[in-house]
Formats: structure tokens, sequence, C-alpha cells
């Protein structure tokens, strides 16, 4: 198999949730043999859901298109550094590769405040790669707290 970058999709779904008033954060479940199983964006104000995070949602979906709660060989795209909720989550599917761009700095839960997977407790670690279209990814959310201003 052919490596393939999925940032475009997760890309558009924070796209698609900007323009429904969510934070921009959007999210692609991807199964081991490289086809998208799910993809979200933010939908905490729309479902009054404050763990409808874009990644819970993306998992939730991909995890019941597989019929399990565990997603083992699965990689999972997302624009934001995951918070500590998503995180943990991500740890409880079994994800094996996380691809993230923006930093989160503030409620960030991979690289900064609560590092999940630094945790003793954390039972499962994904190989993670951070950074990817950062750019495009820390843009958008910039753009949609300027706005706001």
């Amino acid at each position: 198999m052919t490596f393939r970058s999925h940032m475009d999709e997760a890309l558009a779904q924070a796209r698609a949730a900007a323009h429904r008033g969510e934070v921009p954060v959007g999210a692609v479940v991807v199964d081991p043999a490289g086809r998208v199983a799910a993809a979200a964006g933010n939908r905490t104000r729309e479902l009054s859901d404050p763990t409808a995070h874009a990644e819970i949602l993306a998992l939730r979906a991909a995890c019941a298109a597989a019929g399990s709660e565990r997603l083992p060989g699965h990689a999972l795209w997302v624009t934001l550094e995951p918070c500590p909720m998503c995180a943990a989550a991500i740890s409880a599917a079994r994800i094996a590769t996380l691809y993230y761009g923006a930093p989160d700095p503030r409620m960030g839960g991979v690289a900064h405040g609560a590092r999940v997977f630094d945790h003793p407790q954390c039972h499962h670690r994904p190989v993670v790669y951070d950074g990817i279209a950062v750019r495009e990814s820390a843009g958008l959310l910039r753009g949609f707290f300027a706005a706001r201003r």
C-alpha cells in the first residue's frame, strides 16, 4: 500500500464545521487498507454535547461501521492536537497512528498539558506525527476566532 495523506479531507471537515458555526476542527479515520472509514467535524454547539468533538464523532462512526469498540491498524487524521478527552478515546479505540496539524498549547492532550499517551496508566499509545498541514489548520482556527472578536 502507498502512503497517502488524508489531511485534505480533515481540513474539508474543519471548514464545514466553521460554516456551521463550530470551532473548525476536522477528523478522518482511515482503515488499514487506506480507505476512509469515517469523517467528522466538530458539532458541540449543534448537538448541545460537549463530547461532540470531531475525533469522538469520527471514532464513533468508524467503530459503528466496524462493529467493534476497537480500531486496530486504523489511523486518525485531525487538524488540531487532540484534547485529553479525545486522546483517551484514541487510546481506548486502539488507533495505531495519529496524524495532527496545529498544536494546542492551551487545551492539547498529546504534546501539551495532560500528555495522555505519556501517562503510565495509558495502556495503548499510537504512533504520533504532528505538524501535518500546520499552516492551513492553524489558519482556519485563527480566522474563525478573529471573526468572533
